[in-house]
């Protein structure tokens, strides 16, 4: 039979253990909330460079095994030869699953900061209206984001300059690197076979081009729950 200080020590060993699962679970239960966050050297126009933050928290929905997607994502610069900090975020979209937005430039002309951000799959591309050439335009008035069409976004801006591959393990290699240089981001975006990712487009993508959004099923969002335009319902 166990006696007062054996039952004293199996008591503290199993307390200790609870604790450490509890602060386990915990973490577990933390990690689609996490974030990450890191600098890039965006190269802009007229050749003069601009250092923005780029941060991003995890959640939504998710196969199981699979790692949750981005929930949010933020960008945030000082505007050239100036103190004023602005900032861009794509926000969580409870209908998708996910953030809104993928950023693809970030640009500057006479003092007004301009975004290019493409819709987050196919979901978020009816959700905004499935635009061709396939892209989301913003400007920023002085006080907020405005989205502005395609014909008050100025010709002078042709590059896409942001570094676009930003989860997973390229994720992790940019945030090791601090500040991402300009030579840096063509380099990681060389790869890509989207012709809206090699440079903003001004003409309408063809139906069945590689990559491209322009492919995604018409939906809509209809009492709850996407539906195509068989009228079945469709939940990616």
């Amino acid at each position: 039979m166990m006696n007062l200080h054996g039952l004293r020590w199996l008591f503290q060993v199993s307390a200790l253990i609870v604790v450490v699962e509890m602060n386990a679970c915990a973490m577990v239960g933390a990690l689609p909330f996490s974030g990450d966050s890191w600098k890039e050297e965006v190269l802009l126009h007229d050749g003069s460079k601009l250092v923005i933050t780029r941060s991003q928290t995890y959640g939504g929905r998710h196969e199981i095994g699979q790692p949750p997607p981005i929930k949010e994502h933020t960008v945030t610069f000082t505007m050239p030869n100036t103190n004023k900090t602005i900032t861009w975020t794509s926000e969580y979209g409870k209908e998708l699953g996910r953030t809104n937005f993928h950023l693809l430039a970030v640009h500057v002309l006479n003092g007004t900061p301009y975004l290019v951000t493409e819709p987050n799959l196919c979901l978020s591309y009816n959700k905004w209206g499935r635009p061709n050439p396939p892209y989301v335009f913003f400007k920023y008035d002085g006080a907020a984001w405005q989205r502005i069409p395609l014909e008050e976004f100025p010709v002078e801006f042709k590059s896409i300059n942001v570094a676009l591959s930003i989860i997973g393990r390229k994720g992790a290699d940019l945030v090791r690197q601090g500040v991402v240089s300009s030579e840096k981001i063509k380099e990681v975006n060389r790869h890509t076979v989207n012709p809206d990712h090699k440079t903003i487009l001004r003409e309408p993508v063809k139906l069945g081009t590689e990559g491209s959004a322009v492919n995604c099923l018409e939906m809509v969002f209809h009492n709850g729950v996407w539906v195509g335009g068989s009228g079945d319902s469709i939940s990616k």
